[in-house]
């Protein structure tokens, strides 16, 4: 069947800001979905509230907004669109959610818009707990025994009579990564976990059911178009048995170790249970358990939409899912479209691999001191790394030096090289999930445990932890070797397990370089294969590699000029998708003007590891020998590292002694830049300012420097990204209890010492240079003073508060800056102002993560320029010369993943700890700042109760506060200090008990929605342990909390705005046509 004429304008909604559960996975897929939509001749809306996404550049869609994803947003943008189709598959589960919410409440039949791709009867089937089981029973599949409860006496009945034993898992439904979930061991815990996820629920429904922990799981990613044909796109098995989210367990594609019977039996299962839950058309994520004492298997849920595994499945096959369910939702049939790798075979020829992919999460447990790293079926995971090997040694070990965590494979990061012989630290580490179990596995080879003794501890299946055996006794047969006594035979089993060059140099006592020579004397060469997702049967004429030993070599040369960009690797906090976008920029420019791309990226969440946003793609690991083998192999003419974040910068130098062309700003102006010494002397040169600094190799020169300094000061480990380590103390006492975790960030690197500028305005200044014109692309103020990481912090653009001379003193130091370290390409100073001085904190002659949000806020890609000239062109010639200042507010906020790491403290603080970033536009400031609220979540209160407790610092502002928000209707709630305070100044109190003194409480406020939104400021460097056990409530029960005086201005300011004028929605091509 063509495609349907009948529509002619389709809706899609994204996924909003990057949460832990919900990354830019969906990025990519709505990427592809306004492609694909678009070639086919349909207008497209986008609404997301993300800005730091390809898929939100103007020339994606027809119409984008970048805007709140509220139901008030959203039906404003209908009203105004009025589109034919809602496609509701391609934004995770917020898109889900949303899409629902509209059918439920009648807007969706109230502005005539179909629901296309799933209908609400097939996504109410697929998420809700107890109707997807029925479903699943009808046609003959087993479940979990389990039972569906909307309170807490009704799960204690179903744990006793119907399951009867524990451990007991619990589910909230419509929930995120297993978000609220979890396995309660015992009846304390189980009370504990269903009220939280009752809590959670938005339908205050949760399911329980039996536990199958130490089973086997896997996953099945399939398609079905209207004629009714499914297809399987991959298969996925976890290594980690059930009882590990499987966005945190490793996996591995295709399944390694199903029976071909048991492979079609699941394939069979998969396809009912798609047809059952009336997925009409499109993909779908269905997750199996599988009993290995007696093969029963279990169906334990079903996603009926473009999933987190899609993305995954994608990379690994090569077949473009998201693209295919666009085109589905709107009338194709899965024959009538063709696979764009061969383009031969239809999207129904079902891929097939000789290959194995294994993906690795990785964490960010270190920014949240006091969560537990236990990995239970609540997800944790920040990004993940994938690699592609000819077996599952060279997949697995290849993934692992992926991670950047200091792992060069197996053998792990430094902490775990030498043999650990405490056999009780062994054996824990090998029983309990964490995301060092992999490394304490090799431990227990190394100890002489057997595969059986290990599996009794871990459950996970007994052949992975063969072949993780058989790379540990190999690991021990090189060891027993030199450089000049390892045989040919010998190197080359090693090479084709996964052993990196790097790793045998350890091994043989030898350096990388003599490794390599040895290698390739032996005529054991490093050969690059294609992703065809056909197994070699048809041509692959999209160039997507892998690295492998002993084949023939794939790569197709040509006569262009070809320049590699390096990727970011797997997301983390601190290094994000905001790099990516810039990757994709700079690929999507260089093509335009006739070179080759040549990108290099191990992250399979991404835009810029789709197979058509490069000419070429490497989906290989970022480490020095890597990396210099394609550039060589490739013949590239240079190299962009600017843009990656820390990673590719960290290799910037060796890569420039290796014969690599850094193109852009040189690699020793990138050093001069962190290094302190240098760096001083470039701003005396520029007579500009820089808090009084100093560095420090060992704890007592870090005490002396500070005392002499004087408290407070600010602590920050060098080379690093996101603020990791960095603190601000007051005292040598609060110095004493962090400075191990300072020098521990950065292990042989000094710290840095800077007095600490209180009160100061931080600005952030995003530039780009030639050498002979710079413009600044945008100047983002902070709302919040001095010490929160520029992160972390809300933001706006242009400055809301600083006078024309500071603007004109910034300007002119900026273009200084840029001239003196010789910037090519895009530059990010970050500036404090305090007395109405100007200090220098820091400047990075490299993308930043604030890019993305400038460029969308003045209608014009930083990144493209910048690629341009950083392959020689120049400003003028490319008509950006004049710095642009919108006519409206664009105002930045940060999402924080506080609520899955209970325990951590809930603050902003030097240290970079948000996931993702949402934006806000109006030409009224408040307005923006109320929107930004809105799109980051909870939204500010336009009514209702707020209660205020503050430092004594905070407590003349927070008058005014209380004053305006008393003036606005709501009534306020303090213990006695900040009322007593506040009704000297004539402003009515509620007085509650402080929580150490007595009930009522906040807490029990919070609890019964007695109040609508908290101003807490802590009195010293982290909230005391009362503070935080008021923001955990709050996080936990969705109220708005602000945590800094300035933030609580800005908030009272966005709610004055919202109630005298309430909101409109704008799309951001209507914004540049204000320009």
């Amino acid at each position: 069947m063509p495609k349907r004429t009948d529509l002619e304008t389709i809706l899609i909604i994204g996924s909003g800001p990057i949460v832990i559960g919900q990354a830019c996975e969906f990025d990519y897929s709505g990427t592809q979905a306004c492609k694909a939509l678009r070639e086919e001749g349909y207008k497209v809306v986008l609404v997301n509230s993300t800005p730091a996404t390809i898929m939100t550049d103007p020339e994606y869609a027809d119409v984008t907004y970048i805007e709140p994803l509220t139901i008030e947003a959203l039906e404003k943008i209908i009203s105004k669109e009025k589109p034919d189709a809602l496609l509701p598959t391609l934004g995770g589960q917020t898109a889900l959610n949303l899409s629902m919410d509209l059918n439920s409440q009648g807007i969706l039949k109230k502005y005539n818009v179909e629901m296309i791709g799933a209908k609400p009867e097939a996504i109410e089937k697929g998420e809700a707990r107890e109707v997807f089981k029925q479903a699943m029973l009808k046609i003959g599949m087993d479940v979990a025994r389990s039972a569906t409860i909307n309170n807490l006496p009704d799960a204690l009945e179903a744990a006793d009579n119907l399951i009867g034993e524990f451990p007991i898992i619990i589910r909230p439904s419509y929930t995120l990564g297993g978000s609220g979930g979890g396995i309660a061991y015992n009846r304390e815990e189980f009370i504990s976990m269903v009220e939280n996820g009752l809590d959670i629920s938005p339908t205050h429904e949760v399911l329980i059911e039996e536990c199958l922990l130490g089973w086997k799981e896997y996953e099945m990613e399939i398609m079905r178009d209207h004629k009714d044909q499914c297809v399987v796109i991959c298969s996925i098995e976890n290594f980690d048995p059930m009882g590990v989210h499987t966005g945190d367990s490793i996996t591995i594609a295709p399944a390694m170790t199903l029976t071909d019977k048991e492979y079609q039996l699941m394939r069979d299962a998969s396809f009912a249970c798609i047809r059952e839950v009336g997925v009409e058309t499109g993909g779908s994520n269905i997750q199996f358990s599988v009993n290995p004492t007696n093969g029963r298997m279990v169906v334990i849920e079903m996603n009926p939409r473009v999933s987190r595994s899609s993305a995954l499945a994608s990379k690994a096959t090569g077949f473009p899912i998201a693209k295919i369910a666009a085109k589905l939702a709107v009338g194709y049939s899965l024959d009538e479209l063709q696979n764009d790798i061969t383009r031969e075979t239809p999207a129904s020829f079902e891929p097939s691999i000789d290959y194995v992919v294994t993906k690795i999460p990785r964490f960010t447990f270190e920014k949240f001191p006091g969560s537990d790293n236990t990995l239970t079926s609540a997800m944790k995971s920040v990004g993940e790394a994938m690699a592609i090997g000819r077996t599952f040694k060279e997949s697995v070990q290849k993934a692992l030096r992926s991670l950047e965590i200091s792992a060069k494979g197996l053998v792990g990061p430094p902490k775990f090289h030498n043999k650990i012989e405490d056999m009780q630290s062994v054996r824990e580490g090998i029983s309990r999930p964490t995301p060092e179990r992999i490394f304490w596995l090799r431990h227990g080879f190394l100890n002489g445990l057997s595969v059986e003794d290990v599996f009794d501890l871990s459950k996970i299946d007994p052949w992975f932890l063969q072949q993780m055996k058989e790379i540990v006794d190999l690991e021990i047969e090189i060891k027993e070797n030199n450089l000049s006594s390892i045989n040919k035979e010998l190197l080359r089993k090693a090479k084709e397990s996964g052993f990196s060059d790097s790793l045998l140099a350890d091994l043989l006592g030898g350096t990388l370089e003599a490794v390599t020579a040895l290698r390739k004397s032996h005529g054991i060469l490093t050969q690059f294969r294609l992703v065809d997702t056909c197994a070699g049967e048809f041509e692959a004429y999209t160039p997507y590699y892998y690295s492998s030993y002993g084949l023939e070599n794939e790569i197709k040369d040509s006569d262009k000029k070809k320049i590699m960009i390096l990727g970011g690797g797997p997301n983390r906090i601190g290094q994000g998708i905001e790099f990516d976008y810039c990757c994709v920029h700079a690929s999507f420019a260089l093509r335009d003007v006739g070179y080759e791309t040549v990108m290099v990226n191990s992250n399979p969440e991404t835009v810029s590891t789709d197979y058509d946003t490069s000419d070429k793609l490497f989906f290989e690991p970022l480490t020095l020998e890597d990396v210099l083998e394609i550039y060589n192999q490739e013949g590239c003419t240079g190299a962009i590292v600017q843009f990656g974040g820390q990673t590719p910068l960290n290799l910037a130098t060796q890569l420039a002694e290796k014969g690599v062309n850094i193109i852009g700003t040189s690699p020793e102006m990138i050093d001069a830049a962190e290094d302190r010494d240098q760096f001083r002397t470039i701003l005396e040169n520029l007579n500009l300012k820089q808090p009084e600094n100093r560095i420090a190799h060992s704890r007592d020169e870090a005490y002396h420097a500070a005392e002499a300094i004087g408290f407070p000061v600010l602590l920050r480990p060098s080379f690093v990204l996101g603020g990791r380590g960095m603190f601000i103390v007051y005292n040598l006492d609060e110095m004493r209890a962090i400075i191990t975790d300072v020098f521990d960030a950065a292990p042989g690197k000094p710290v840095l010492i800077d007095k600490f500028l209180e009160d100061a305005y931080e600005l952030d200044v995003d530039c780009i240079s030639d050498q002979e014109t710079t413009v600044i692309g945008g100047m983002l103020q902070h709302v919040e003073f001095a010490g929160v990481h520029s992160g972390d912090a809300a933001m706006v653009m242009p400055p809301h508060t600083l006078s024309p001379e500071i603007i004109e003193t910034v300007r002119t130091a900026s273009h200084a800056l840029a001239k003196a370290l010789k910037v090519i390409g895009l530059m990010n100073i970050q500036y404090a102002i305090k007395d109405d001085e100007l200090f220098i904190i820091e400047v990075n002659p490299r993308a930043s993560r604030t890019v993305p949000f400038v460029s969308k806020a003045i209608g014009c890609s930083l990144a493209k320029l910048a690629a341009r000239v950083m392959a020689g062109e120049k400003l003028k010639d490319l008509n950006f010369t004049q710095e642009i200042i919108p006519p409206y507010y664009a105002v930045k906020e940060s999402v924080f993943p506080f609520n899955r790491f209970p325990g951590s403290p809930i603050m902003l603080s030097p240290e970079m700890r948000s996931t993702g970033e949402v934006m806000g536009i109006d030409e009224d400031l408040g307005v923006a700042f109320a929107k930004s609220q809105m799109a980051a979540s909870p939204s500010l209160p336009e009514s209702g109760d707020a209660f205020i407790s503050v430092k004594d610092a905070d407590k003349s502002r927070a008058v005014t506060i209380a004053k305006k928000l008393s003036d606005l209707g709501f009534g306020i709630i303090a213990t006695a200090g900040t009322g007593n305070l506040l009704k000297s100044h004539d402003i009515e109190v509620k007085s509650v008990c402080r929580l150490s003194e007595g009930r009522p409480n906040v807490i029990d406020l919070i609890k019964n929605n007695q109040v609508s939104m908290i101003i807490n400021t802590p009195q010293g460097t982290i909230p005391r342990q009362n503070e935080n056990q008021i923001r955990t409530e709050a996080v936990k029960h969705k109220v708005c909390i602000m945590t800094t005086i300035s933030a609580a201005s800005a908030a009272v300011d966005g709610i004055g705005s919202l109630k005298e004028k309430g909101f409109e929605v704008c799309s951001i091509q209507d914004y540049s046509d204000k320009i």
